[in-house]
């Protein structure tokens, strides 16, 4: 097995080892993918403090997520058709997720069920919904999710209509995947990823099909997806799902400082500062330049995540240090997925891992719970200091 030393290595094998309609649909954005690049862009400008003659010798990356322990401020984000990276790729993240002790986020357009992963792992993960039409099927499929004991859940906000994805287009990728003579021409070139789906029963859409009413296979399919999306969804659709969930509840999309204030109004237990990894609305900012401000609206009243370009352990720092209480990585873990399945996933974590403790310790923190902005440079950015309560949310920084 290779050992891969970067997620940019674990990139590049997944690329030569997932077909490219499926490996285009993670690793690509919406129209002229400005703001997909702007997420990686951003963070890399940011430039830590070296600190020296600090005692690190003891460190710890524990905290918590939604009360939940977790041995890294980081979770899996619900992705897409993971399951098309690698058979059985959802299951298969769950359990990489689960044995890491960090949670795993199951998306409702997932390959393998809600069932399929509860029946995989041991520990509750969270489970990701989007709003539909039919009210009937979403109240279903909170039921389900309650039943497989999901711990969260994170109703994803910024996608009732689908942004323009050309890379998308040029494949001939839908929702769900046609086999054309073009597409089974292109997979042929892939045996190893071939054998697996070959090796699998799930090669659908596991929450869906069976679920929805009318929906037996992949062509019924294709004629429901078209239509549920629900382009009706307001703030008021919250209470509904509250009130059917009953347990933690996340708000996934959040780009704007009124809407960050809404959804703590309405009851978020936590909102992901998202752009879809740029997937939806090209020209939005990237998710951490919103930071800031999003913070100082919130001020630690809720828990705020972000993700979006975070494709290392000093992204995850850098974002900690800008108010975020932790991140989501969705492509640098589908890059592990594709290239060795469960361990490529396993290699994932393991590398933000160790490049944010070590990253950490040059900065001068012991305790990924005290990070704030002081780990940064000053340059366009205030770097206010932690209080001396220990215990109290990070400190934000904020544009000069």
């Amino acid at each position: 097995m290779r050992h891969y030393a970067t997620i940019e290595e674990l990139r590049i094998a997944a690329r030569r080892r997932v077909p490219r309609m499926f490996y285009e649909y993670a690793d690509a954005g919406s129209w002229t993918e400005s703001t997909y690049r702007a997420n990686s862009e951003d963070l890399a400008r940011l430039q830590f403090r070296q600190r020296v003659a600090v005692d690190f010798s003891r460190r710890t990356l524990a905290t918590t997520m939604l009360g939940e322990a977790v041995s890294m401020p980081v979770a899996l984000a619900p992705t897409g058709i993971a399951g098309m990276q690698h058979a059985d790729g959802e299951m298969l993240a769950a359990r990489a997720a689960e044995r890491f002790g960090v949670p795993f986020t199951l998306s409702t357009v997932s390959v393998c069920s809600i069932e399929d992963v509860a029946a995989f792992t041991h520990k509750p993960f969270w489970f990701q919904l989007y709003m539909m039409k039919d009210r009937g099927f979403i109240a279903d499929l909170i039921a389900r999710a309650k039943h497989a004991q999901c711990s969260a859940l994170v109703l994803t906000l910024d996608l009732q209509i689908q942004g323009q994805r050309h890379k998308d287009k040029r494949n001939g990728l839908s929702a769900p995947p046609k086999l054309t003579l073009r597409n089974l021409a292109h997979l042929s070139r892939y045996p190893r990823w071939c054998a697996g789906m070959l090796g699998t029963s799930r090669r659908s859409f596991g929450n869906i099909v069976g679920h929805a009413p009318g929906v037996t296979g992949i062509a019924s399919m294709a004629d429901w997806a078209a239509k549920q999306f629900d382009p009706t969804l307001t703030w008021k659709d919250i209470d509904w799902v509250r009130e059917r969930w009953g347990g933690k509840l996340v708000l996934k999309g959040i780009l704007d400082e009124e809407d960050a204030r809404i959804a703590r109004d309405v009851g978020a237990d936590a909102v992901i500062v998202s752009n879809h990894g740029g997937r939806q609305l090209d020209g939005a900012p990237s998710t951490i330049s919103m930071m800031p401000h999003i913070a100082d609206v919130l001020d630690g009243e809720i828990e705020l995540h972000m993700d979006g370009g975070i494709r290392s352990g000093q992204d995850v720092l850098k974002a900690l240090a800008c108010g975020a209480h932790a991140v989501y990585i969705g492509r640098a873990f589908l890059y592990g997925l594709g290239a060795q399945g469960e361990a490529g996933v396993t290699r994932c974590l393991e590398i933000i891992r160790d490049e944010l403790d070590m990253t950490m310790a040059l900065a001068g923190v012991t305790d990924v719970c005290n990070v704030d902005g002081a780990v940064l440079r000053a340059g366009g950015f205030v770097r206010p200091r932690k209080p001396s309560n220990e215990g109290a949310a990070p400190v934000r920084i904020q544009v000069a």
